[in-house]
């Protein structure tokens, strides 16, 4: 395939950033993404202003899993979705549209306009088990480097940490 059938954004160096589906709020969920086969993110403690949990939801099967970003079990988790899944749902639809939410977690959603709510009662109808796999840390240390982004001023210059490979120069 020549480089003329190629648009734009494919031939540059940048990703299109696809905007969100409807605007969200960041404060009960500042962290959302579809990653690892799993919805998975960040969600503040509705009891303690510096506390999160990691939550997450398999693909397929619907596992669920959350807990602080210190592994400390949720209290509300126990054999179901708890408030902080409920929330990250929600949130997912929000940021992402609910036809893809649903298409990646391959779940089996009333068809039309579904919302965060009636997607989460259509996987918790299947019983789903909890996940022990632990993937709190990395959700949670992407989640920090997210936050450090936002530390930088805005310049079109590339950063040092996303310079991959060492510059090389071809010799004559």
């Amino acid at each position: 395939m020549g480089d003329g059938a190629l648009s734009h954004w494919e031939r540059s160096s940048t990703a299109r950033v696809v905007p969100p589906a409807r605007p969200r709020k960041l404060a009960k969920v500042p962290f959302v993404e579809l990653a690892d086969g799993r919805l998975q993110g960040v969600v503040s403690s509705g009891s303690d202003i510096g506390r999160v949990y990691v939550s997450s939801v398999a693909t397929g099967t619907f596992a669920f899993a959350c807990s602080t970003n210190n592994n400390r079990p949720c209290g509300g988790a126990h054999g179901s979705f708890c408030n902080h899944i409920g929330a990250l749902i929600n949130e997912a639809v929000l940021q992402y549209g609910a036809p893809r939410v649903v298409r990646y977690l391959k779940a089996d959603a009333p068809e039309g306009d579904t919302d965060g709510a009636g997607l989460a009662s259509a996987m918790r109808s299947t019983r789903p088990q909890a996940d022990t796999t632990k993937a709190a840390a990395s959700v949670f240390s992407r989640f920090l480097r997210h936050l450090a982004y936002l530390e930088h001023a805005p310049v079109t210059a590339p950063l040092p940490e996303m310079q991959f490979f060492p510059p090389t120069r071809a010799v004559a």
